[in-house]
Parts: C-alpha cells; structure tokens; sequence
C-alpha cells in the first residue's frame, strides 16, 4: 500500500524527553524549554584584535556555531566588545574573570549575554544586585558558570575539594541570590575535569530547579581524549534530557569544538542528521582498502549538508547489510564493488571507480534533496 507524505517533518526518536526548564534568551537564539540544545564555542584570538576575532566568529558560524564566547579579562578587551557584539553573525557571550567592572562594560557594550565566575570575581555576592538590575533594563542574560579549578574557597575548605556537592551549593547559593532581585533570566553550569564528577553535578542540579542547563566538560584535553571525554558526558546528560547548550573543550582550534558538539547532537537525534558516513572498522574478511576508501569518499564529500546516509563497507558477510539500509552504499570484494541507491543495486565497478562513482551518486542526491526542500513536493512512500 502507498503512503503520501504532505510534507510533515518525521520526528526523531530520542532516549528521553529533554528535561523541562524556563526559557532564556541570549541575543537570537533561545535557550531552554522546547528550544534546540544550541552549541557554543570561545574564541582564542585576543579580543583587542577585533578582526582576527570577527574573522575567527565567522569561521565558527559557517561550522554551525550557535553562540560564541568572547575573553575579557582587560580594560582593552572590553572596549573592543561593542563592535565585536554589533558585528558577530551569532550572538556574543562576555567571558569575566575577577573584575566585576566588566560585567557590566559588557552589558553596556550589548553583547547577548554575560558569563560571571562568582568563585573569582571579588566580591560577587555584593555586586548581584545592580548587575541584575543592569542586565534585566539590557535585556541580557547571564551565565552562572561555576567551574572546579575557580571555586570559592569556603566551599572548598567546608568539601575539601571540588566534589558534585560543592559545586551544586554553589551555584544554587548564587541561583538564589539573582532570584532574590527577581533576575530569572540566567543559565547555570558546573563544570569539572572529570565526566564522572560532572555527570554526577548536573544530575544533581537538575533535581534542584528548572534552570536551563549549560554542558561542559572544563580543561577536557587534547583533540582526541578531549572529544571522547566530553561525548561520554554529554552523551550520558543528554540521553536522560539533561542540558540546554553545550560547548565541547578541546586544546584545538575552536572550530574542531563545533563539529564535534554539532556530532553529538546529532547521533542523539537532537539535531538533524546531515552526512554520515558508516563504513566498517575493516577485518580478515576484507578483500579492498577499507580505511582508504572510506578516507577519500569523507574527504570528497566534505562540506556536503543534506541528511545522507553513506555506508562503505569492505567485505561480503555485513557489507550488502548495512549498504541496502543506506541512502548510498557500497559493498566490496573480490576488488570490486556493488553500488547500493536507496536499498537497489544501480552498479558494480571495479575497486578503482568506488569513490569517485560514490561522490557522483552523492552528489546526485543532495541535488534531488535539495529540490525537494525547495519545492516542497510530496514525497511517496512505500509500505
């Protein structure tokens, strides 16, 4: 029997329902409640070069980046912060350490939102309530962002060290102090080194109150432990509706953070997928370069972004499989392959051809998706 899809979007299964919190906003994008879990990055130019800094923004924004952080740790850095606030494509968060002064240089400068470290920022507690007086009159929002590294040192001499505990008091302590001003427009994090103290935090927070949830995983590390750190995180949180935005830490440069934060929430299902490739880890029973052809068809397909399904697969027992289920597929042996469209065999080619017949075939795809989106014809479907 034949199905006519009117063009309603199919709705992605999840693990759990996303945690019901109070909705913010942080310049454009909205943060909390039904909105997307929006991913964030900082960038690492110095904030006085404005350029650089615009030019490194931009680099961020073409890679997906929803919200962008900006240093101000000096006088200079907040005077630049107008102009990078007026002229960023995403909205602009104030990083502030230590000077309460510039909190509300950056309030003043319009950016969308304005990050306070209440463990460093002298006397934090007294400044509460004039910077919820002058960001609610902004329309700017705040970040509570408790960090273990920069906590406040009588909760570290009452918990000994940065435990899930004193992070949590922390940031509930200062929750309640902008709450007392009537100040309700702010996100929290609590952010530590350790996934497991940071998985453990948030589910804490999360049984306190409906504050809208920023995931990080601080000072995670280098591309590769950092990457898995923070997925084994967020993946966790995530997966039980825990977090409103997240950026991935990685000594990396900022634009590697944004893909894989844009990653994760895609294999959640909390973004749309765009190109996936699956291609098998490759084993005895392979009879073609796997590692190779899947390299070359990443690499060729790099910057496509439609939701595409290319499988590439090496070896007869799996490859016919996981090819069929794919919106493009190859299966190989005996150095040739089977060119899978849409669950349909269309070709085989010797091992030599695969790549370049796989990225004409992908090509050919996106083009059809993308006149589909433009046209909005109906699509058939087939049961």
């Amino acid at each position: 029997m034949a199905a006519i899809n009117l063009g309603m979007p199919k709705v992605p299964e999840i693990l759990s329902p996303r945690r019901n919190t109070r909705k913010i906003k942080v310049g454009s994008v909205m943060v909390g409640g039904d909105a997307p879990v929006s991913v964030q990055s900082m960038t690492t130019t110095p904030t006085t070069n404005i350029n650089a800094t615009l030019q490194q923004i931009a680099e961020l924004t073409a890679a997906g980046c929803d919200i962008v952080r900006v240093a101000c740790p000096s006088r200079d850095d907040a005077e630049a912060l107008p102009i990078i606030a007026m002229k960023s494509q995403i909205p602009v968060i104030a990083d502030i350490h230590f000077q309460p002064n510039y909190v509300f240089a950056a309030i003043d400068a319009g950016c969308a939102a304005v990050r306070v470290n209440p463990g460093n920022i002298r006397k934090f507690d007294d400044q509460v309530g004039e910077i919820a007086k002058r960001a609610k009159a902004a329309g700017t929002s705040l970040r509570i962002g408790v960090n273990a590294g920069s906590l406040d040192p009588r909760l570290l001499q009452k918990y000994g060290k940065a435990t899930p505990e004193a992070l949590v008091e922390s940031a509930v302590w200062e929750a309640s102090l902008f709450e007392e001003h009537d100040f309700h427009d702010f996100k929290i994090s609590v952010k530590h080194n350790d996934p497991i103290v940071m998985v453990k935090a948030y589910r804490m927070l999360a049984e306190r109150g409906d504050w809208p949830l920023h995931l990080g995983v601080t000072e995670a590390g280098p591309a590769f432990q950092g990457t898995i750190k923070s997925a084994t995180a967020f993946g966790i949180l995530l997966s039980e509706g825990i977090g409103d935005t997240i950026r991935v830490s990685l000594s990396a440069p900022p634009v590697e953070e944004v893909k894989v934060g844009m990653q994760i929430l895609q294999s959640l299902n909390l973004r749309e997928r765009k190109l996936e490739i699956v291609s098998c880890p490759s084993c005895g029973r392979a009879q073609v370069d796997v590692y190779t052809l899947a390299e070359e068809v990443t690499k060729g397909l790099e910057g496509m972004t439609v939701p595409l399904r290319v499988a590439v697969m090496g070896c007869v027992v799996n490859g016919p499989g996981e090819a069929r289920e794919a919106d493009l597929g190859v299966a190989s042996g005996n150095g040739k392959g089977q060119i899978f469209v849409k669950g349909e065999v269309i070709k085989t080619v010797p091992e030599s051809e695969i790549v370049a017949t796989l990225i004409e075939e992908a090509n050919r795809l996106a083009a059809e998706i993308g006149h589909k989106a433009e046209s909005g014809a109906p699509e058939v479907l087939t049961y």
